[in-house]
């Protein structure tokens, strides 16, 4: 086999489809709501409790429901691929293992790798988002405070803090690795009942905020753009801007799609379990984005926490505790989905022989992956009780829109190559949403064309740092593939 040809060789969908139904490596324990509380629980997270109000005052006033619509309907062209492709291989990996069934090997080892990093750094930043809200519920709760040097990490824009490691979050993510590498039906149980106090918080947010709007709030709707800097605010282009930061409130679904090997009806349930975590997210945060631009002025949701704000502000102070608790619990699930999809594409990508085949050996008594879930246990503790939240936080952005443009186009090439393969699921007017879906991801990565001003300019878009550091992991990827992967594929001698 020649070299160009190793790089593109692939395994086919029939190859996939028979090997799903044959393997035996996990148990299959997990059901349509379980899935679906995955989804849910990736999901929803700081787009409620935070982004909603921030983005409000900061770019697009109650015109921030009208970001949340835009960023939805761009992801929801996401969705509806990785929904196709579920219904169609439901073998753990995720967009990795689509990526190899259309693209070829390298393209799949390229998108595995992101996720990789990007599913383990997002377990990271939301422990240290967690760590905050527990600290703070337990002073109110308790009166009691860590030592300053258990309370963060260090910081070198603050080195007289005293803080060191950040205790409670590295103590987290080492739990959730537990909970997923004893048995994942523990952990997936655990989950769906965090999700449901989740769903109970924000429903209490919504129906109580609404019998205090003040639809005089709402006025303007979309505020008088101001132009600052050659940088727009308000108006439609802030409502741009907005959506650009509010869009990563809107993924996570596909997370649940790396568990499609431990799913008791995969065909059926994924695409199911896709679509509807979305659309339950997606109504909560319309909601919420009304309902709290409507409680108060949108200029006074600036602050680190604008649902608490709100509330604090109209006296309703019985409220706030249950928000804590709901915010608390809402940011566990994340880091549960999250460390279950970053162990789930390691897991793949050894099985398939691009990494060694001993991260890919199943616990004999638990059934799970549990060497690459500890090991990233471990790196996410550390990541999370070392590192400041900082510019990390910046970083898990840019793999997910990869991955987003991968699988738009792939399910369109499918669609070409083998028209008559059985899908359980079919995109509906695939060659407009998957287009879209593609330019939506880009511009998200490089920002919304926009005339302001009689000048032209980028809104939104990922710092270029942020990219460097991105093209930095993936050159370190390739190193790894052509040193390795490339050698011990299981297609190598095909």
């Amino acid at each position: 086999m020649g070299f160009l040809a190793r790089l593109v060789r692939h395994k086919s969908i029939e190859q996939l489809q028979a090997e799903a139904g044959s393997r035996g490596d996990f148990r299959r324990v997990l059901g349509l709501w379980q899935l679906t509380a995955i989804g849910v629980g990736a999901i929803i997270g700081v787009g409620v409790f935070v982004l909603a109000g921030q983005q409000a005052a900061a770019n697009a006033g109650p015109a921030v429901v009208l970001s949340f619509i835009i960023a939805g309907l761009g992801s929801a062209c996401a969705a509806l691929a990785y929904a196709e492709f579920a219904g169609m291989i439901p073998v753990t990996g995720s967009a990795y293992t689509y990526g190899y069934a259309v693209l070829g090997e390298l393209f799949a080892w390229i998108i595995g790798w992101d996720l990789l990093i990007e599913y383990a750094l997002i377990v990271g930043v939301v422990a240290i988002g967690w760590s905050g809200y527990v600290q703070a519920l337990i002073e109110q709760l308790f009166g009691v405070t860590l030592p300053v040097w258990a309370q963060g990490a260090y910081d070198p824009q603050h080195p007289d803090s005293g803080k060191v490691f950040n205790v409670i979050a590295a103590t987290i993510t080492l739990l959730i690795a537990w909970m997923l590498t004893v048995k994942t039906e523990w952990g997936a149980r655990a989950n769906t009942a965090i999700v449901a106090i989740k769903v109970i918080g924000v429903a209490l947010v919504i129906g109580v905020g609404a019998f205090y709007v003040n639809t005089a709030n709402w006025h303007p709707f979309i505020p008088t753009a101001v132009v600052k800097d050659g940088i727009t605010t308000y108006g439609w282009g802030g409502v741009l801007a907005a959506s650009s930061i509010v869009f990563f409130a809107v993924f996570g679904y596909d997370t649940l799609t790396t568990a499609a090997e431990e799913s008791k009806n995969p065909q059926r349930d994924l695409p199911r379990a896709v679509l509807l975590s979305l659309a339950v997210s997606m109504a909560l945060y319309l909601a919420v984005s009304l309902v709290l631009t409507g409680m108060v002025p949108y200029d006074q949701l600036s602050g680190a926490a604008p649902v608490d704000a709100a509330f604090k502000a109209l006296g309703l102070h019985w409220v706030r505790g249950i928000i804590s608790v709901a915010a608390i619990a809402g940011i566990t699930s994340v880091m549960f989905a999250f460390m279950l999809g970053a162990a789930r594409i390691w897991f793949a990508l050894s099985r398939d022989g691009l990494l060694p085949k001993w991260f890919a050996r199943i616990h004999p008594k638990y059934g799970t992956p549990a060497r690459p879930t500890m090991i990233l246990g471990v790196f996410t503790a550390l990541v999370a009780g070392s590192l400041p939240i900082g510019e990390v936080a910046e970083l898990v952005n840019i793999g997910t829109l990869a991955a987003f443009i991968i699988i738009c186009g792939s399910v369109l090439i499918l669609r070409v190559r083998q028209p008559h393969v059985e899908r359980r699921f079919r995109t509906p007017m695939l060659w407009l949403v998957a287009p879209t879906g593609m330019l939506f991801s880009l511009f998200l990565i490089i920002g919304w064309p926009w005339f302001a001003g009689g000048h032209f300019q980028l809104l939104g878009g990922l710092p270029m740092i942020t990219i460097w550091r991105f093209i930095a992991w993936m050159m370190l990827g390739l190193v790894i593939y052509f040193a390795y992967g490339i050698r011990h594929s299981e297609l190598a001698d095909s």
